[in-house]
């Protein structure tokens, strides 16, 4: 019986250091292996020209490019000019519905380059302010100013497609859906 105990007291006083030395307990004067920290996701953007806009996103709002603003109307049934005219003659447009729908994507455009380029500067002054410790009522005035802008340039390309939809036939609407991959579900629930 004395035989087992040693015998169990060691095995257990090797289960203890093989598991300090394994978790790099202090004892063992082993540190355990640090690991490489994980990619951060805003690393590098400090270094943007604005800091919450990438390069790609400032020369969309110069191109007055759609970025996804009018999303809800294109997926619930408001097609958007831009993809009409590309689908000119799969939709079989009639003269006046093209020449309707390309002075909305015209109209849209211009709007949207003008807005586009004040919500730039809105951000980078966004940016200037915290640059220059300025007072944090300051900041939200900035941060509101540009909150304005970004949604009228959203509210100027839903618009557009809300201009366009009633151009359209409920035919030339179902084959839009179609033709750009969408469900039936959303479309063809607005009036005309």
């Amino acid at each position: 019986m004395q035989r087992t105990i040693p015998l169990a007291l060691c095995a257990v006083v090797a289960a203890t250091a093989a598991l300090a030395q394994h978790s790099g307990h202090p004892q063992t004067g082993h540190k355990p292996a640090m690991a490489a920290p994980a990619a951060q996701p805003y690393a590098g953007q400090d270094a943007r020209q604005i800091t919450s806009l990438s390069a790609d996103e400032i020369a969309g709002y110069r191109a007055g490019a759609g970025m996804g603003f009018a999303k809800p109307a294109e997926l619930l049934g408001f097609p958007g000019p831009m993809h009409v005219l590309e689908l000119d003659k799969e939709l079989a447009l009639t003269d006046t519905q093209r020449s309707k729908t390309k002075a909305a994507m015209d109209s849209v455009k211009a709007k949207t380059r003008a807005l586009g380029e004040r919500y730039i500067a809105a951000e980078q002054a966004v940016d200037d302010a915290f640059r220059t410790g300025a007072p944090r009522g300051e900041i939200a005035k900035r941060v509101a100013a540009a909150e304005r802008l970004r949604t009228e340039i959203r509210q100027a390309h839903l618009d557009a497609h809300l201009e366009i939809t009633p151009l359209l036939s409920k035919a030339q609407l179902a084959k839009y859906a179609e033709l750009r991959g969408y469900g039936a579900a959303g479309h063809g629930g607005h009036k005309h």
